[in-house]
């Protein structure tokens, strides 16, 4: 069957873990569906693991379209969530409007954009014409030069409360789902707790969260460099990628992913 939007918030209510992953491709797309991912996202990340930068803010709006027609070919179960790239929603909620069309005619079931108050506006208005939208906050990667790198937020009770606060207000505005990046896992359990409809995607922000999101190169543990202190190895051990995704798949449904060391 078919997870949508009224899945996901079942899923929640019901108290079972979301299990969301990237993938930019067809045949990655296949592997992740048939192991059970609830969540595919094509991420901007693409910039980094497929295209060799170093941010996301090269990525252009043609180059998600690209991937996400390339993944939704192969998907039967999944629900398909592609991120907006830098530039392409920022400057008004029309703009915003006419990118995400073009993701979804291309087999997107939501579109991702990263934000808070200033872009609840543009929330309400793609949820009010038909456009699901899953919101982003805490560590947002468009933001990276105005965090000087990447570090993570809310830390301080002033930064806390805003990310509470701005989690309510992008759920009032129709958000269907919220990431909740790089956060101390007590304030993501805190946010977690006030949603009513929008469940909440962890990634470095603990196990409390409905669901978690991982880069599926970094759950491979396939992308050169440092490595998170979020990211897991599930591939060692494992004899093959699609057992490594199950691997995945069943951690966080059991809550056994992300352990207290993969959070902050």
């Amino acid at each position: 069957m078919q997870v949508t939007v009224t899945t996901l918030q079942s899923m929640a209510q019901q108290g079972q873990k979301i299990a969301m992953l990237t993938c930019y491709d067809a045949t990655f797309a296949h592997v992740e569906d048939e192991a059970g991912v609830d969540v595919v996202l094509v991420g901007d990340s693409l910039g980094m693991v497929i295209q060799g930068h170093g941010s996301t803010l090269p990525v252009t709006l043609e180059d998600v379209e690209y991937h996400t027609r390339c993944v939704a070919s192969k998907l039967q179960r999944a629900m398909l969530v592609t991120d907006l790239p830098f530039g392409s929603y920022q400057v008004s909620p029309q703009q915003a409007f006419a990118s995400a069309a073009r993701l979804m005619a291309a087999g997107a079931h939501m579109v991702k954009l990263e934000g808070g108050s200033h872009m609840v506006d543009t929330v309400r208005f793609l949820t009010e014409r038909g456009i699901p939208v899953c919101a982003h906050l805490g560590l947002t990667p468009q933001f990276v030069n105005v965090f000087g790198g990447y570090k993570v937020q809310g830390r301080n009770e002033e930064a806390a409360e805003r990310v509470k606060r701005e989690a309510l207000e992008l759920q009032a505005a129709g958000a269907g789902l919220l990431v909740l990046e790089a956060i101390p896992a007590q304030l993501a359990a805190e946010v977690t707790a006030a949603m009513q409809t929008c469940p909440t995607i962890g990634i470095g922000a603990g196990v409390d969260c409905h669901g978690q999101v991982l880069v599926l190169q970094d759950m491979l543990d396939i992308f050169p460099g440092k490595k998170a202190r979020f990211v897991k190895n599930f591939m060692q051990g494992q004899p093959s990628i699609q057992a490594a995704v199950a691997r995945y798949v069943d951690e966080v449904k059991a809550r056994q992913f992300p352990a207290a060391e993969h959070s902050y």
